[in-house]
């Protein structure tokens, strides 16, 4: 009796003995790193709508207006939708047009390139002119302000070339829909900041 006693406390001890070696072993075992997106190409510019991937694009670009040609990408999305700087640069304007209505105009860093944002609902916290911003950062709201049908919010995303004099409202017309299509990467919607009740009131 005595014996079988002894033999089962020897048992027991044994399989504490190899849990505390497992766990132990399990602690040097390092943690799995998240995943994180992270663009690599220098060359690279964000496709200005938080979750749009490529497939989602339709070139606008050239197509009729009342009056006028138009000159940019319509990328449509759900009010509210955050707008994201496409490069690294600086907020070059920020200005209220009856055609437009919020719009941002955003200069790259060697102040070659103009990039802008039309029909936003609102600008994001703190945007101001003479930021500077990185390419992917928050800075607007999908919206139908100035001319656009209050059923169809978008974003109207327009690119330049800057012209020697350095006026924001000039340059030649580029179609973004070419270059997004070659170079675009993504940022998801669910990575940023909800868009505040009471934005679109400036």
């Amino acid at each position: 009796m005595i014996r079988t006693v002894r033999k089962k406390i020897v048992i027991a001890v044994l399989a504490m003995g190899a849990l505390f070696a497992l766990a132990w072993k399990a602690a040097e075992i390092p943690a799995r790193p998240i995943a994180v997106a992270v663009v690599t190409n220098p060359d690279a510019i964000m496709i200005p709508v938080a979750g749009v991937i490529r497939t989602d694009l339709r070139d606008t670009f050239g197509a009729a207006r009342t009056g006028h040609r138009h000159e940019a990408l319509d990328i449509m999305a759900a009010r509210g939708t955050p707008v994201l700087a496409a490069v690294d640069g600086t907020i070059r304007k920020l200005i209220t047009s009856r055609a437009g209505g919020l719009t941002i105009y955003e200069f790259d860093g060697q102040e070659k390139m103009n990039y802008y944002y039309a029909h936003l609902d609102g600008y994001a916290s703190g945007v101001r002119e003479g930021n500077r911003v990185k390419r992917g950062e928050l800075i607007g709201y999908v919206g139908s302000t100035g001319n656009a049908p209050a059923n169809a919010p978008h974003l109207h995303f327009a690119m330049s070339v800057v012209p020697p004099t350095k006026e924001w409202w000039k340059g030649e017309a580029i179609d973004p829909y070419p270059i997004l299509m070659e170079r675009g990467v993504t940022t998801p919607a669910s990575s940023l900041p909800a868009h505040p009740s009471d934005s679109g009131s400036h």
